[in-house]
């Protein structure tokens, strides 16, 4: 069974920064081909926001670029989010996702983040 665990989130002025973590646990042996975060705002559907393979390409929502990085940790399997020049408009929950090599997508429950203008 894999546990994806969130941390990082909370209540940040606009302009501030915030960094996410994401633990994916595995039995022995698993390899996470794909991780990312998507985040979902009240009221509006889940979007991606960022994601990453394991020998890390990237990709990168339009409304993110140039402000969020995201990175991973393979001997660790974790993955993070690294949040500048935050705007009320990020506020949302944001959820980390890892996917394994035989397809299999495991989703964590999400951290809030906040963004005060």
């Amino acid at each position: 069974q894999v546990q994806v665990v969130e941390s990082g989130g909370g209540l940040v002025q606009a302009g501030g920064s915030l960094r996410l973590s994401c633990a994916a646990s595995a039995v022995s042996g698993s390899i996470f081909s794909f991780m990312a975060w998507h985040r979902q705002a009240p009221g509006k559907q889940r979007e991606l926001v960022a994601g990453i393979t394991r020998d890390g390409r990237t990709n990168y929502a339009d409304f993110v670029k140039g402000r969020f990085t995201i990175s991973r940790d393979n001997a660790k399997n974790t993955l993070y989010l690294q949040m500048n020049s935050l705007k009320p408009e990020d506020t949302a929950v944001y959820s980390c996702n890892a996917k394994t090599l035989y397809g299999t997508t495991y989703w964590g429950q999400g951290t809030q983040v906040t963004v005060s203008s």
